[in-house]
């Protein structure tokens, strides 16, 4: 599950799901933003890993 500003925006399957989510939310450069904690917070796992909780 995807929140952006503790609001529901998706569910995501893989980074690739999540770029274009991102996209659609504005992000423009959602690709460089995978990795920084300051865009992206990670829960229930390791990033990039998108398994059932």
């Amino acid at each position: 599950m995807v929140t952006i500003n503790d609001e529901i925006v998706g569910l995501v399957y893989d980074d690739q799901g999540l770029i274009e989510l991102l996209r659609r939310a504005g992000v423009y450069d959602a690709e460089q933003c995978l990795d920084d904690p300051q865009w992206i917070e990670w829960r229930g796992g390791r990033a990039h890993q998108y398994e059932p909780a």
